[in-house]
């Protein structure tokens, strides 16, 4: 029996090296897997091929997490989703990224994809003509998009993406106040005086600077004298025509349109 136990023993231990050889190897050979993975997307990205760039990027994450390429496959993908008109996948990507890596040095991206994945709904003129008066479109996703490009400016006033944060979060202010405004029309054609109001108001603490903002003052006074609060439309007429001038004070516009309704 002992002279069995020996050659055994040594058997065993042989066995042990050989698989811990063995595992060491497939771990060199699984870390060398990611950069490959890693190539791949980049030159699909890099060729506009999204779908195929979208495989390798999540191969990449699912096997390797935390694999020195894993935080820059997680940021091309988001760019890969939002170019293949993918919105929805760019947004929960870049929102997982920003929980997992709050202070990565590419924070100001991540947001920055966020901001213009919500964007895309806005996107193209068409909306412009056909009768289609982008106002009263529900503001889906805007709120959220001027969020992350605000987040974006004040948390990186100097990023590379700033500038066009700016710019589109005037677009945005701009296209939300007058949203506010086709609400408060619509309140004020029904007799939904007050309501028309706070409407108003709403759209002037929150979009200051709009264009439209101007016919929210006229929605005002014309809402307090129909409420029969002289006193009040006439303090808001002072404050309409000094920051607006000499503005008729006409009944809310019909567009051209809405008489094809």
């Amino acid at each position: 029996m002992h002279r069995l136990v020996l050659p055994l023993m040594l058997m065993l231990t042989a066995t042990l090296v050989v698989s811990g050889c063995s595992n060491k190897k497939n771990n060199r050979d699984m870390r060398s897997d990611a950069p490959k993975l890693m190539q791949k997307g980049n030159k699909s990205l890099k060729a506009g091929n999204w779908s195929p760039a979208i495989r390798a990027y999540e191969t990449l994450e699912a096997r390797y997490p935390f694999s020195n390429e894993t935080k820059q496959a997680q940021l091309n993908l988001i760019y890969a989703y939002y170019s293949n008109a993918q919105p929805e996948a760019a947004i929960e990507a870049t929102e997982q990224f920003e929980r997992e890596n709050p202070t990565h040095p590419r924070m100001d991206y991540a947001l920055y994809m966020r901001g213009l994945a919500q964007f895309s709904g806005e996107k193209g003129l068409s909306h412009k003509w056909f009768r289609v008066d982008i106002s009263k479109r529900p503001p889906v996703g805007l709120l959220a998009s001027f969020s992350a490009f605000r987040q974006l400016v004040r948390r990186f006033p100097e990023s590379e993406y700033a500038a066009d944060a700016r710019q589109r979060m005037i677009f945005l202010r701009n296209r939300l106040a007058e949203h506010q405004n086709h609400i408060a029309f619509y309140y004020y054609n029904r007799g939904a005086y007050i309501a028309a109001l706070n409407r108003s108001n709403l759209a002037l603490i929150k979009y200051d600077g709009a264009p439209d903002l101007e016919e929210s003052m006229v929605l005002i006074v014309n809402s307090y004298r129909k409420l029969g609060m002289q006193d009040l439309a006439t303090d808001a007429e002072k404050v309409l025509r000094a920051n607006y001038g000499n503005v008729q004070l006409s009944e809310p516009k019909i567009h051209w349109y809405e008489f094809w309704k």
